[in-house]
Parts: C-alpha cells; sequence; structure tokens
C-alpha cells in the first residue's frame, strides 16, 4: 500500500491562512488605536471645549459662546471633549447642526467616558470622533416622561424623525447612515455586506439594500450584534472604530493633540465668570429672590412718581433676570417685549386710568407671561416633564408675588420709620420748614415727627397745585403735599378736599367751587 505524500501547496495553505489571519488582526488594532487613519494635514491651533453632564438650553448656549470664542481666537481644529448622558432633544439637535454646519475649523468629538442620547448626536456631527477604549457611544432613542413621571419611549413619529436627520448626519460626515439611525431606531438590523461586483464592504440595513441600485449586488456577511432587535446601538471606543463610527481611539487629549500634530498645547476655554454668573442666576431661588427685590422697588418707584432709586434697582433686577435667561438659551425678544408692555399697561393704571381694571389685570398677565415663558425652552408643556419645569417657575412666581405683597404691606405702613430708606429720601422744603417750627425737641426728634405725620387732616380744603392722574402734588395753605386722587382725574388748579389720611398716603377728592 503507498501512503499518498502531502503536496507542498497543501502544506503550506494552512500556514498562509494563519498568517493572514494575524495580519488581519494586527491591522484591525492598528486601526483601533488610529494609526492606519491618521489625518493628512496638521494643525496649528487646537481649542478645546469641554461639553460636561445633562444636555440643557443653558449647556447649549455655552457652546455657542465658546464656539464664537474659538472662532476668534483663529483656530484650525476645534476639540469638543464629551462626557454626558445627554438631555434635551431640541439643544442636542441645535447643537449638532451648529457643528455640522462649522467650516472655519476641522471639528473633533473626543469622547472620553460617555455620550449617549443626545450626547451622541452632537458627536456625530463632528468630523472626526475619536474615543477613550472603553468610552461609550450610542443609544440615542428619544424618551419621555409619562403623566405617572415614568419614562417611555417617545412615539413613533418623533423617533421615526429622529432616525432620519441621524441617517443624514452620517451621510455628511462619511459615517454609514444604517449605524447611525440604530442608534435611535430599536428595530433596525444591519448586516455587514459585501458588494459581489467591486468587493466593496459596507453597513446596511435590509432597506438600504433593497433602495441601491442593484440590491442583487449586495451579499450578507454578517448582522452586527450591536444592532440586534430591541436595542438601540451602543459601541465601545475600539468597536466605534471597527464600524467606522469613529475615526480612533486616544487615551487622553495628549494622544488627540499628537494624532492631529498640533505643536502648540492645546486652548482650552473655561467656563467664565460671565458663565458661573449666569449659571447661579438661575437658580430658582435667586430668580425668585430677584423678583421680590424688583417688584419692591417698583412698587417703591410708583408710591413716588419719578426715576429715583426704587426705578433703578427694579430696572437692574429685570435686566439681569433676562440677561441671564438670554445667555441661558431661555428667553428672546419676545419676552422682553411683552414685560415692557405690561409695565406699560400698569404705569397706566397707576398714573393714568382711575382704579384698577382692565390696564392693570393685563399688565399684570403680560408680565406674569413673560417671566413664564423666559424660565422655560417650550411655549406650552407637552410632557410631564415639561409640566413640571412649568408648574416649579409658577411656584417661584407665586412665592415671590406673596412675598412682595407682604413686604409692600409692611413698606406702606412704615417705609418713612426706616433709618436707611430715609436717609436716601430728599425732603421737600415744606417739611424741612414744620421741622424748624417745631419747639421743645432736638432735630432729631422732630424730623422723626415729620416722617410720622402730614400737616393736612381729613376735611382740609386746598387746590391741585399739578394734575392728579391720580397721584400729584396738592397745596394746603403754605405746604405742599403728595395726594392721590380717588376715583377720577383732577385737573390743576380744581379745589380738593382730603377725604383720608393714612400714614404718609392722603387722598382727595375734587369738590365744585360753590360747595
Amino acid at each position: 500500500m503507498k501512503l499518498l505524500q502531502p503536496s507542498t501547496a497543501t502544506t503550506i495553505r494552512p500556514v498562509l491562512g494563519f498568517l493572514a489571519a494575524i495580519l488581519v488582526c494586527l491591522q484591525t488594532q492598528s486601526l483601533a488605536r488610529g494609526q492606519a487613519t491618521k489625518p493628512a494635514a496638521s494643525y496649528q491651533h487646537g481649542v478645546v471645549i469641554r461639553l460636561q453632564g445633562p444636555i440643557t438650553p443653558m449647556l447649549e448656549q455655552f457652546l455657542l459662546r465658546k464656539l464664537e470664542a474659538a472662532k476668534k481666537q483663529n483656530a484650525d481644529l476645534l476639540v469638543v471633549e464629551i462626557d454626558s448622558p445627554g438631555g434635551f432633544l431640541d439643544s442636542s439637535l441645535n447643537m449638532a447642526e451648529r457643528l455640522r454646519d462649522l467650516r472655519w475649523a476641522r471639528t473633533v468629538a473626543f469622547i472620553s467616558r460617555e455620550a449617549l442620547s443626545g450626547a451622541a448626536i452632537t458627536a456625530l456631527a463632528c468630523d472626526d470622533i475619536v474615543m477613550t477604549p472603553l468610552a461609550r457611544l450610542g443609544d440615542a432613542g428619544p424618551i419621555m416622561q409619562g403623566e405617572d413621571s415614568l419614562f417611555r419611549h417617545a412615539p413613533e413619529k418623533i423617533r421615526s424623525e429622529l432616525v432620519g436627520r441621524l441617517r443624514d448626519l452620517g451621510k455628511a460626515k462619511g459615517r454609514p447612515p444604517a449605524l447611525a439611525a440604530a442608534m435611535a431606531d430599536m428595530d433596525l438590523v444591519v448586516y455587514r455586506v459585501r458588494n459581489k461586483q467591486t468587493g466593496e464592504e459596507d453597513f446596511l440595513a435590509d432597506e438600504d439594500i433593497a433602495n441601491a441600485a442593484n440590491p442583487a449586488d449586495w451579499e450578507k456577511l454578517q448582522a452586527v450584534p450591536e444592532s440586534r432587535p430591541k436595542y438601540f446601538l451602543s459601541v465601545n471606543g475600539e468597536r466605534a472604530v471597527q464600524l467606522r463610527l469613529a475615526q480612533a481611539v486616544a487615551d487622553n487629549l495628549e494622544d488627540v493633540r499628537e494624532r492631529y500634530g498640533v505643536q502648540r498645547e492645546f486652548t482650552i476655554l473655561q467656563a467664565t465668570p460671565v458663565d458661573t454668573a449666569v449659571t447661579i442666576l438661575n437658580w430658582p431661588v435667586i430668580t425668585g429672590l430677584l423678583f421680590v427685590v424688583g417688584l419692591v422697588a417698583l412698587y417703591i418707584e410708583f408710591s413716588a412718581p419719578g426715576v429715583g432709586m426704587g426705578g433703578l434697582i427694579a430696572g437692574l433686577c429685570f435686566a439681569l433676570f433676562f440677561w441671564s435667561r438670554f445667555l441661558g438659551g431661555t428667553a428672546d425678544w419676545l419676552e422682553v417685549i411683552l414685560f415692557a408692555a405690561g409695565l406699560v399697561f400698569l404705569a397706566m393704571e397707576v398714573f393714568v386710568i382711575p382704579g384698577f381694571g382692565v390696564a392693570g389685570l393685563t399688565g399684570v398677565l403680560l408680565v406674569f407671561v413673560s417671566v413664564l415663558m423666559a424660565s422655560q425652552h417650550f411655549v406650552f408643556p407637552r410632557t410631564a416633564l415639561q409640566l413640571n419645569t412649568s408648574l416649579q417657575s409658577v411656584l417661584v412666581l407665586a412665592t415671590s408675588g406673596l412675598v412682595f405683597l407682604g413686604a409692600a404691606a409692611v413698606l406702606s405702613r412704615y417705609f418713612r420709620l426706616l433709618p436707611v430708606v430715609n436717609s436716601l429720601m430728599l425732603e421737600t422744603p415744606d417739611a424741612y420748614a414744620l421741622a424748624e417750627s417745631s419747639t421743645g425737641k432736638d432735630e432729631k426728634a422732630r424730623t422723626h415727627d415729620v416722617f410720622r405725620r402730614v400737616p393736612v387732616q381729613v376735611g382740609d380744603w386746598g387746590l391741585a397745585d399739578s394734575p392728579l392722574r391720580p397721584a400729584g402734588k396738592a397745596r394746603f395753605g403754605e405746604h405742599h403735599v403728595d395726594v392721590v386722587a380717588d376715583g377720577v382725574f383732577v385737573d390743576k388748579g380744581k379745589s380738593i378736599r382730603v377725604i383720608e389720611v393714612s400714614g404718609n398716603r392722603v387722598v382727595v377728592r375734587e369738590v365744585a367751587e360753590d360747595a
């Protein structure tokens, strides 16, 4: 019996196969470490913007401000360092669109730990994605909070629109659109496929193959495990490189700098005092304090008409509120216009239209609506989470209003007795004359008496020294007194009579000359 000897080809074939497998493995590892996809160009000035924590309208505005700062510094490489679990969908999409359309620098998303949900959307909009080996990217399925405060998947209408936008982002930045879409579509299965004619490999879903020019040319090799049904696609750094979602992995920013050939150290755009001030002023407690101080100051100004300390303090408080909301991303000029219109209506009610009617109620409503709109990024709440945000804003406003009413009641009675306030007030010559005419008291006591009483009493007659609409000046003998008309306007020079004296508030009524 003759034994068959193996041929040389038969002996070498397994060895070649083993070497080829090793070569493929090494090539994959090299790709994952970023060595096979180094950028062709080097960059002169790199800037880092850190996006950390939940994505909110405030974080969106922070990014926009830092983008402008980076542009002014003539940066040609923009690294967005992301460590975020996601957040508001609208803000995430706005940030993604801004980064997608940025042309003055190359954008790199460096994911240090995680970029999930809305943060993944933001990362997909960058030209390159670089991740640490164990960082996570994906899981961008939109969720909404139900009436029972439990989170559920968003309706199909919202999901389908987001899937389409993720496909567009993937296509715009040269990433497999199907894999990008699978981050938000739990039912989408993506396959690694090969074109039988060209040998080209890609990642496509069934619908992509069906819509191809020649569907029969594409051969399914295997399903991407991360895109299995009922799961949103989520991958780590090395896997993201293998799926062409990311360009490389890097351990830290220094590795990123070396990869892009930046000679100088990165310029890191930190939070400035302005950013810190915006954050503090958006705290509910600080917002409530601003409103209490502003409303009390406004009350003082309306009680003593004229541009004085009360008006300046009120203007400062409301300006700080809207400024912080502008930079926080929840307010626009519409809210400011509504607020200003509300103040005009209130001023008309106090100085022009007697009583408290339509103008006053309209003014209060406009102020309330403008402040509420400026405190949230939506107009009408459509989810339980948005409803909770609105209720929190209403609670802050209601609490501020109650505190203001209490403060106003105290001020109306004891305003002129407050030492600090007294030192800020200018008295009329008549008051000083009364102080000088007092006898048997020292100067401090005489001044205290002037503050406690007015030189008129119920039943006194006088003349309107200015138009009373309803507040103005009146003359009673040698004394000029601040008065308020009761019910109707009083023209200058008309006869009036005091009908009520309450503290320093003198209420008068016009009387006929022959009465």
